[in-house]
Parts: C-alpha cells; sequence; structure tokens
C-alpha cells in the first residue's frame, strides 16, 4: 500500500469514492452527500488550508482522508480531519488507520500543531485522538453527536489552549455536516 499525497488527477477518483463508501454504509442521500463534501473541499478551499492524502494500491485510491483548517483565536495551525473514506471491502484491514497516522505525520511535519475530528470515538481514539467537550473547545456549529467530538495535540501542547469560536473552511459551512 502507498501513502501519498493526492494530484490533482486523483480528484475524480476521491470524489467517486467519497461517495460510493457513504453511500455503502449509510445509504445514496448519505453518499451523495459526502461525494459533495469531498468535492467542494477541492474547489472551494485555498490549498494552504486543505492537505488530502490517499493509500493507493497498484495504482487504485482504496482510501483518502481530508484534513481543512480551523481557525481559533490565539493558536497554531489547527486541522479538521474529516471526511475519511476507505473503499468499502477493504474495510478492517487498517487501511484507514495507517492513512491517518501517515497524514497526521505528515501535517505536523508542516507544523499543524493539533488536529481535531467529528467522528465516531471507537475508531479515531485507535489513531490517538481523545474526546474533548464543546465547552473546552468550541466545534464551528452545535454537534448532533458531542461525543464525536475529538482532538489531539501535535506539538505535546494542551487541547485547552485553543480557545474562543472556532470557524472551519467554506465546504463545511452547512450545518448538516455536524
Amino acid at each position: 500500500m502507498q501513502y501519498r499525497r493526492h494530484t490533482q488527477s486523483d480528484v475524480p477518483a476521491i470524489v467517486q469514492l467519497f461517495t460510493s463508501v457513504f453511500a455503502d454504509a449509510e445509504g445514496d442521500a448519505e453518499g451523495e452527500l459526502i461525494g459533495r463534501l469531498a468535492k467542494d473541499l477541492f474547489e472551494q478551499t485555498d490549498q494552504r488550508d486543505l492537505f488530502n492524502f490517499v493509500a493507493a494500491s497498484q495504482g487504485e485510491i482504496v482510501g483518502s482522508i481530508f484534513f481543512t483548517r480551523l481557525t481559533f483565536q490565539a493558536s497554531g495551525p489547527v486541522f479538521l480531519l474529516a471526511p475519511v473514506a476507505v473503499r468499502t471491502d477493504k474495510q478492517g484491514q487498517g487501511v484507514g488507520q495507517a492513512l491517518i497516522r501517515h497524514g497526521l505525520q505528515a501535517v505536523r511535519e508542516q507544523g499543524v500543531v493539533a488536529a481535531l475530528t467529528y467522528g465516531d470515538p471507537r475508531f479515531y481514539t485507535k489513531v490517538g485522538f481523545r474526546g474533548i467537550s464543546e465547552q473546552t473547545i468550541a466545534a464551528p456549529y452545535e454537534l448532533s453527536q458531542p461525543e464525536g467530538w475529538l482532538g489531539q495535540s501535535l506539538a505535546g501542547t494542551s487541547l485547552e489552549t485553543l480557545a474562543g469560536k472556532c470557524a472551519c473552511v467554506e465546504a463545511f459551512r452547512e450545518p448538516d455536516y455536524w
């Protein structure tokens, strides 16, 4: 398995991956929603505010993750890890965890001080994320499942230093994602 940053020629396959994985897991409407999010992230997000990594096997993309900038009043660079997709037939084989570890290391090397995510704690705690409360670190929007608000320091500092209002990139400014 090869883990790397995406190339422009990967974009259609990445959008299709997110659409199909989320449709398989949660139905066609969710697949369309998350596929559109992936497309919007590529089209609407400044490249300084976006990292995308893929897992490829024999030249075929089988996994992808996004990191997008979150802005707090006073902090170093903080990025949101979301969404994450691994092709349905490759799930449960460690591809997602390896891809996330690769991505976290790569963004750490770019000076990112913390990563937050919003997802299943049973999965994300396996790659170093811990639950955080919205009272400690504000989410950009009201969370429908607050137990899924997770974070980890990438610089050895306390996450509690992420104070004040949080803002996300344009593509995530839809309450349906939260």
